[in-house]
């Protein structure tokens, strides 16, 4: 790829540490590093040369789709000093004009430490053998990341086919068969190697897999297909973009027409594994990395009940009394959080659903 101007800003923004860049024409590329916007302190491009730079980064085969659907997902590599840095990009039209968003994504996948995900969490998700889990939360709060850690212990446990079907496909996985370790990874993106997320997860159940990871529920067909694997003895791992728990189960069966909602959730109250949701705060120190708040619930007796009478409310309510099972409501994560000092009391009122529980 050769050099240009918007590799330059890319380059720099890794250097920095952020998340993402944002490349909009007749702006400095604006950067979000630890959750805060800023910009870049660049020369601005026009709206014509922003459109050049871009096309010219727009791998060929992906042109003509952008230029007839508008709108693009890819992931992309720019080169740096005998390195490959990795993002996936959001290619857009507003105003007739060309912008993108850049997310920038790690060479290394990230530990359960460094992420401040609970290890007893990922070995109590990595240790069912069937059904679904969902990972929920708001675009930006980790659930990739979060996944991508699963599958990598999935990976190091040993014994596993592992099929994922991504849009695009961002982390990139080794798969490990020798002495030590004996799982495979096969990684489809849709657009490119499938045609839609219901297609990779359809054929993918010929391809003999132990755990499934769907990128994103988004439709009534792939989340059909989804509970119809985790039926019939396979992990399927996917996200939800909901706000908490709750909100998962309800979402997913809203996918659904009316008629069909009362079997849906009768089909989740038997496959449902787990829910997690993830929401990244403002660390209490300046310049830190943000803090990973996570709600966490699990489908036992009580759990399963709600879920199939459709009692949302029973779901909260069930997921403050089961802290024996493992289950934390987000207001009690966001609790300890301000409690060991990792956020603010003002950062917590600010996300907590109940500020009054910051007081018990």
């Amino acid at each position: 790829m050769s050099e240009s101007v918007l590799n330059g800003w890319l380059i720099a923004a890794v250097d920095e540490g952020v998340s993402d860049v944002h490349v909009i024409p007749d702006s400095p590329p604006i950067i979000r590093k630890d959750g805060e916007l800023h910009s870049l302190p660049v020369d601005v491009l026009s709206g014509e040369s922003i459109r050049q730079e871009l096309m010219e980064l727009c791998p060929d085969e992906y042109r003509d789709r952008f230029v007839a659907e508008r709108n693009l997902d890819f992931a992309m590599e720019v080169e740096h000093q005998g390195q490959m840095l990795r993002f996936r990009a959001n290619y857009f039209y507003a105003g007739d004009q060309v912008g993108a968003c850049f997310r920038v994504i790690p060479n290394k996948i990230p530990d359960f430490s460094w992420a401040n995900f609970p290890i007893d969490l990922a070995d109590r998700l990595t240790g069912f053998r069937n059904g679904l889990i969902l990972f929920s939360g708001v675009a930006g709060s980790g659930k990739t990341t979060s996944l991508a850690m699963l599958i990598q212990s999935f990976i190091e446990k040993g014994g596993y086919r592992i099929i994922t079907i991504e849009e695009p496909v961002e982390y990139l996985f080794q798969s490990k068969f020798d002495a030590k370790y004996s799982s495979v990874i096969t990684q489809r993106e849709v657009g490119r190697d499938v045609v839609s997320f219901a297609d990779g997860l359809k054929y993918g159940l010929r391809q003999d897999p132990d755990v499934i990871l769907v990128g994103e529920i988004r439709d009534q067909e792939t989340a059909q297909i989804a509970l119809s694997a985790a039926e019939t003895g396979h992990l399927v791992l996917s996200t939800l973009h909901t706000r908490d728990a709750k909100g998962a189960v309800s979402r997913y069966a809203d996918l659904f027409e009316s008629n069909m909602q009362n079997e849906i959730r009768a089909q989740l109250a038997l496959s449902l594994r787990a829910v997690v949701s993830q929401h990244l705060l403002p660390s209490s120190l300046p310049g830190a990395k943000r803090e990973l708040a996570i709600e966490v619930m699990y489908n036992n007796n009580p759990m399963s009940s709600a879920i199939r009478m459709g009692k949302l409310e029973s779901i909260d309510s069930n997921i403050q009394t089961g802290g024996k099972d493992g289950m934390v409501s987000l207001d009690e994560s966001i609790r300890r959080m301000m409690r060991n000092g990792t956020i603010t009391e003002e950062t917590a009122k600010a996300y907590v659903n109940d500020a009054a529980h910051l007081l018990r």
